[in-house]
């Protein structure tokens, strides 16, 4: 039986939309999947998406307990990001959703 949800929620997909949805949220994660990264990396690695924008969601990930910011005392100072536990548990979703946008993909060429 699935836990209660919380009272500005009406179904549990909602909660995962607000975790984890948005327009850079899942392309972050997807390439945290492959290994801890720094802000710059993601930056390309995303394409098109602002300074502002990526620290944004990013320190909401961290809120929500999906990433870890590592920050080295080092001169520069560099930061690192990791999923959590938790958010590797995200991998499945990301995979479903990939398979399902490579049908859709499909779907339209042919």
């Amino acid at each position: 039986m699935p836990p209660d949800l919380p009272s500005e929620y009406r179904c549990a997909v909602e909660v995962t939309v607000d975790i984890a949805g948005g327009k850079w949220k899942p392309l972050i994660v997807h390439y945290l999947l492959s290994g801890t990264k720094r802000f710059g990396e993601l930056r390309k690695l995303i394409g098109g998406v602002t300074q502002r924008s990526l620290t944004l969601q990013l320190r909401e990930l961290e809120a929500s307990g999906i990433v870890r910011r590592e920050v080295f005392a080092e001169v520069p100072p560099r930061v690192e990001y990791t999923l959590t536990p938790l958010g590797t548990t995200l991998a499945p979703t990301l995979e479903a959703m990939k398979v399902w946008g490579e049908h859709y993909l499909a779907s339209k060429s042919g």
